[in-house]
């Protein structure tokens, strides 16, 4: 009887066959969630679209005030920036508007955003579905 390490054993003892056990589980949220307050604009935009995109590693119960935040970022910057572009000596206002901007860039970078942080999630490809799940799906609705 041959006895296995546990891959967490392996890992360890710094072998390179053992697995990686650190995956977790997500779940594709089946619509967008309403925002915690009210948005606007740029904002609600915002929101629509980071869950449509990222729904299969953003979670409603651990990311959606992050999330909340950073689209009512994108709220004021959108009003910040009508201001500025019709005001165009308004350096203070100018300032805020970049640091909004780097405000934004490293909430969206938190929700993985960015290239680098969708492979420091795990996430390398997001399909909703499978080629053979939506032909799956065709089939069972024309059987209906």
């Amino acid at each position: 009887m041959s006895h296995q390490k546990p891959d967490e054993l392996k890992k360890k003892l710094g072998s390179k066959h053992a697995r990686d056990t650190t995956g977790f589980e997500l779940t594709v949220i089946e619509e967008v969630p309403e925002p915690l307050r009210r948005l606007d604009g740029d904002g609600l935009d915002l929101w629509n679209r980071t869950w449509s995109i990222g729904q299969t590693w953003i979670s409603q119960e651990t990311d959606i005030e992050l999330l909340q935040i950073t689209c009512e970022l994108a709220d004021e910057r959108e009003q910040l920036r009508n201001y500025v572009l019709d005001n165009v000596d308004a350096w203070h206002e100018r300032k805020a508007l970049r640091d909004l901007d780097k405000a934004i860039v490293s909430n969206l970078s938190l929700l993985g955003f960015t290239p680098s942080d969708r492979m420091r999630l795990g996430v390398t490809h997001v399909k909703a579905k499978s080629k053979l799940e939506e032909l799956m799906e065709r089939r069972a609705n024309r059987e209906q």
